[in-house]
């Protein structure tokens, strides 16, 4: 009578081996490891599989396939692991320097997007920012805060939308309904007038449009509240960035001197008033002739990346001027949302990312 063959229990894998393994791993921007930073969740062991949850700090974590290719290396150390799976969930968190009775009630984050002139482009970054922030997980909303030049019905192909709808809450108190395109929630003083009449508005009457805009908007829930805020440094948008909460401020410009002179005048805006700068975007940086592959370099090279320098501030990313940004402008598509070559659309996400990213860590700063 022969002997039965041994079957092979394997080496069972314990849940104390997967976080030792993890423990390895660092948080590239914000340090620490995974482990001790409690980013780890939902941890699963199926013979030699194995599948964890990484909780980011934004869904929008521009080095999530950095993190993922640490963890899958760091786990494949352990014993009889044959197959690795990670997934990702995301926590934004809000800047801790924000007073809980300053915040839009369901909004993590407030964004100031801003010029220190107009004619930069500003309102065509906001919108693109905000759908690409949607497009990587997050919940977001796009505030016209430019009173006397609203652009978002025509930048999202809503012209003639007339006014939201409005309810009452159980205190009595109106709140409207904002309007949703392309998986953002919108609000913008161009759906309440006729787009032909000028805003002939006095500086208080702005001011109490401005504020039913941000306490009497039905945002919730938001990760990421994006402001197009008014051009210049004027009474509107130094009311705007002394009552928003706001996480911080994004400043865009092109590269001609007219521009970059003037954005030194709205940092120093935020910066009276304690608003975090989150960095600089660099619009119409550069234009790559279609049919010759040639740049040009219309309104000067360099000018946003010198003033960042000099500030010591990021250059979140340079936008090139492409045919494509304006025709969707006009025709109410994002860019973000073609495919075409000169729509640019991976260079605002990737900015989009460098945004998010810039917002986790002064949170947790």
């Amino acid at each position: 009578m022969g002997f039965l063959p041994r079957r092979d229990q394997g080496t069972k894998i314990s849940e104390d081996q997967v976080y030792a393994a993890l423990s390895t791993v660092q948080e590239p921007e914000l340090g620490g490891d995974l482990v001790s930073r409690k980013m780890i969740k939902n941890v699963q062991i199926d013979g030699g599989k194995i599948a964890v949850t990484v909780e980011l700090t934004t869904p929008a974590c521009p080095l999530k396939d950095e993190i993922q290719a640490d963890c899958e290396r760091a786990l494949r150390t352990i014993p009889g692991v044959t197959d690795v799976t990670i997934e990702f969930t995301a926590n934004v968190r809000r800047n801790a320097g924000i007073p809980e009775q300053a915040v839009i009630p369901g909004v993590t984050n407030v964004i100031a997007v801003a010029a220190g002139k107009g004619g930069v482009g500003k309102s065509t970054v906001a919108a693109n920012l905000a759908i690409a922030l949607s497009q990587e997980g997050a919940r977001v909303g796009l505030l016209d805060a430019d009173i006397h030049g609203p652009s978002v019905p025509i930048l999202l192909g809503m012209r003639g939308m007339g006014q939201p709808e409005v309810f009452q809450t159980p205190g009595g108190e109106p709140m409207i309904i904002p309007y949703e395109r392309y998986g953002i929630k919108l609000i913008s003083v161009g759906f309440l007038i006729d787009e032909q009449q000028p805003v002939i508005w006095r500086g208080p009457m702005v001011t109490q449009m401005l504020r039913q805009f941000i306490r009497n908007v039905n945002w919730a829930p938001l990760d990421y509240l994006v402001v197009d805020m008014p051009p210049g440094t004027g009474d509107v948008a130094l009311t705007l960035a002394q009552s928003l909460p706001l996480s911080g401020a994004l400043i865009v410009t092109t590269p001609q001197m007219m521009a970059t002179a003037d954005v030194v005048k709205a940092i120093q805006m935020f910066n009276r008033v304690n608003v975090p700068m989150l960095g600089i975007v660099e619009n119409m940086a550069y234009f790559i002739a279609p049919d010759t592959g040639n740049r040009y370099d219309i309104f000067g090279t360099g000018g946003a990346a010198r003033l960042a320098q000099e500030l010591d501030l990021p250059l979140l990313g340079q936008i090139p001027l492409g045919m494509s940004v304006r025709a969707g402008s006009d025709e109410g598509v994002p860019a973000v949302l073609t495919d075409a070559p000169d729509a640019y659309a991976e260079v605002f996400r990737a900015v989009a990312r460098q945004l998010a990213a810039r917002i986790s860590v002064m949170a947790f700063a």
